[in-house]
């Protein structure tokens, strides 16, 4: 009775490990499935660039037949002898990186103002900053466009309309999400920093800080995208070609005179866009992090 007893129990521990296995097989190949389905579109642009127009338009395979640096040699091309693709790339870091850092700042220290004290309006302010995230952008531009053309801020060489709003903590969204993760960091160790000695400002960047930077990471990354693909911003506010982001750029290339040359405008795309995700992956680990520790709470 015993043996029966045992071998039954090890049938079913068998039949409990080829079901485990089975079903890890399933979900990999469901992964790698849907993995080559979204990359495949920016393996098809990286082939694309070494092709030529009938080439492209003629086959699914992303490996050029007649491969050509041509789309890459015409993206260096000058357009009216004051903007190329090199500058533009420049003018777009120029306002990115700024917006990048004052986002942060404004946003953690908002979000420690919301988070960790309560004050006159506390309430309603909270409700008025959280309704505005339902407001969508569309909606501001026409007002933004009338204030900052009456201070004399469009067409500003440094981009003042795209970067100072920035340090008001505009986003929304950003101060919401660190919010949730202050929620996660037990008080307790702000009050032992106070017994301390330590202040408001020291608690917030020796403790709080260090503890949200995962959080603080992926906000940067959102923004650093967001901010580096933004066309609409820079179409009303940038009015000097040689002051032209890398997202109007991409548009010149395909100007009427080589609209058709989609190599050129393949290759221009996908140079404007190896910053993004260059930074992606080096700070993936962190952006993992950040949006994992979201759902775990403390």
């Amino acid at each position: 009775m015993a043996n029966v007893q045992t071998k039954t129990a090890s049938q079913a521990q068998r039949d409990l490990e080829r079901k485990r296995r089975i079903s890890l097989v399933i979900r990999y190949f469901i992964l790698i499935v849907v993995g080559l389905f979204m990359v495949y579109p920016l393996v098809w642009m990286v082939g694309a660039t070494f092709k030529n127009n009938s080439e492209i338009f003629s086959t699914m395979n992303p490996i050029p037949m007649k491969p050509t640096l041509d789309g890459y040699v015409h993206a260096m091309d000058n357009y009216g002898g004051t903007i190329n693709i090199w500058q533009a790339m420049l003018n777009t870091y120029s306002y990115v990186i700024p917006e990048v850092i004052l986002t942060v700042i404004s946003s953690v220290l908002t979000a420690y103002g919301f988070g960790r004290f309560k004050f006159k309006g506390h309430d309603i302010m909270f409700t008025l900053m959280m309704a505005m995230l339902f407001l969508p952008q569309v909606v501001l531009n026409v007002p933004q466009f009338l204030f900052y053309n009456k201070i004399g801020w469009v067409g500003s060489k440094f981009y003042l309309p795209l970067i100072v709003p920035t340090a008001f903590a505009v986003e929304t969204y950003f101060i919401f999400m660190l919010i949730q993760f202050l929620r996660n960091i037990p008080k307790e160790l702000e009050e032992a920093a106070k017994i301390d000695g330590a202040n408001v400002v020291q608690t917030l960047t020796k403790i709080i800080v260090p503890m949200l930077m995962p959080a603080i990471v992926s906000c940067a990354l959102f923004k650093f995208m967001w901010a580096s693909n933004d066309f609409l911003g820079p179409l009303l506010y940038v009015k000097t070609p040689a002051k032209y982001p890398a997202t109007i750029f991409v548009r010149l290339s395909m100007d009427s005179e080589s609209g058709f040359e989609w190599n050129k405008a393949l290759a221009v795309s996908l140079i404007s866009i190896l910053p993004n995700i260059l930074v992606f992956f080096a700070a993936q680990n962190q952006f993992v992090d950040g949006i994992s520790a979201g759902g775990v709470k403390g």
